[in-house]
């Protein structure tokens, strides 16, 4: 293999990939509309606020099942603490360990890199950003009759009326 020098440029600028882009993300099944906190850390501060935008989200709902994954900051204490407030009407559903696939919302993420990150290169972090938060926020729920059955897994909705399957 013969080796390239410094002088000769490469086909394909990288960046540095050191920039990270937290995103604390949950996708109502029947929508496709995503609830998204852009964190600096995923731990129990941002599984409580995110839980707070799916409940401002749905304010008339009675009850809203997440299904979510077994990461400890799901089971923290603190996360606990707040789902026993009275006035809580989300009810948290944990797929089986090392089962991402029943994840929806891994799932969206598979989706998600498919069409945003495999095969591409962008100039900049903040073009990576603008394209991903692009693709959650807008692209997802305005193509969700494309992509539903590939995220959802025929996941369904009982009686949307009354209350929301959140993953």
């Amino acid at each position: 293999m013969e080796q390239q020098d410094k002088e000769t440029p490469v086909a394909i600028e990288q960046s540095s990939g050191r920039d990270r882009l937290n995103i604390h993300d949950a996708i109502d099944l029947e929508t496709g509309r995503t609830i998204m906190k852009d964190v600096l850390t995923v731990d129990a501060l941002s599984t409580i606020m995110l839980l707070m935008g799916i409940e401002a989200t749905y304010p008339g709902m009675r009850l809203i099942h997440v299904f979510l994954d077994n990461a400890r900051y799901h089971h923290a204490k603190l996360v606990q603490a707040w789902l026993a407030r009275p006035e809580c009407w989300i009810k948290l559903h944990f797929v089986p360990a090392y089962c991402p696939h029943l994840n929806p919302i891994e799932r969206l993420w598979g989706l998600m890199h498919r069409r945003i990150t495999h095969n591409k290169c962008y100039v900049t972090f903040m073009d990576f950003s603008i394209a991903m938060l692009a693709f959650l926020r807008a692209g997802v729920p305005g193509n969700w009759g494309t992509y539903c059955d590939e995220v959802t897994d025929h996941f369904r909705i009982i009686n949307p009326t009354e209350c929301r399957i959140i993953a």
